[in-house]
């Protein structure tokens, strides 16, 4: 029988939430954040390594729609990234003890549960393990194996923070849906060449965000 993980999501206030897509998004910008999680969110409750995706927050206007879709919301202590991953892995070890507990990034609307299980696949193999983001400077995914310590080190340059916390880095091919988080309108293009999610897709469908607008700047109107 396959490795099933608990998965920790964090989700920001939405106030605070994608603030360098300000510009490209407008007044669309929260609603584009929630869409976003919501894509993630859904890729992966749908991945059949998956057994539970935990999300952490302090905003009830992303803890509804993402608890409608399967998620167990656990409240943000609202005292950072890091520990509100702890917070959630925490719930996660309380619920199945037994479990690999994994920490994935809430940014990722192209998502796909293939990959995501390629992924936790190879993360299973080693005490901890992490997914470099597109830009191989940020991290998307790290995670344990059961009865290891959950250290995550999110934020700035997470990459190298990760090796050089001992995390052993998954360098596979394949899986770019889990490598492109989406934080400047550059990064959302790249998205959508990639192939977004419903939710996520149907923000951007009224956004008309142009691919030759440049990074801070909105699409035509």
């Amino acid at each position: 029988m396959s490795i099933r993980w608990s998965l920790v999501i964090p989700v920001k206030t939405l106030v605070a939430a994608k603030t360098r897509l300000a510009a490209a998004t407008g007044p669309h910008r929260t609603r584009l954040a929630v869409a976003v999680a919501c894509d993630t969110v859904s890729a992966a409750l749908s991945c059949p390594l998956v057994a539970r995706v935990i999300v952490v927050t302090a905003d009830p206007a992303a803890a509804g729609p993402l608890a409608a879709l399967g998620a167990d919301v656990v409240h943000d202590p609202d005292r950072g990234l890091n520990t509100a991953l702890r917070t959630g892995a925490a719930h996660a070890v309380r619920l199945a003890p037994d479990a690999p507990v994994g920490a994935l990034q809430a940014d990722l609307p192209t998502l796909r549960p293939a990959e995501l299980a390629a992924v936790l696949t190879a993360a299973a193999e080693h005490d901890q393990a992490f997914v470099p983001d597109a830009l191989d400077v940020g991290t998307t995914f790290y995670g344990v194996r059961p009865g290891v310590p959950f250290t995550p080190r999110f934020g700035g340059e997470s990459r190298a923070k990760h090796l050089a916390g001992g995390a052993k880095e998954l360098d596979l091919a394949g899986i770019d849906s889990v490598r492109r988080d989406v934080d400047t309108p550059g990064d959302l293009r790249a998205a959508v060449a990639l192939g977004l999610g419903r939710h996520t897709a149907a923000v951007v469908a009224d956004l008309r965000l142009s691919p030759a607008s440049r990074d801070g700047e909105a699409g035509p109107g």
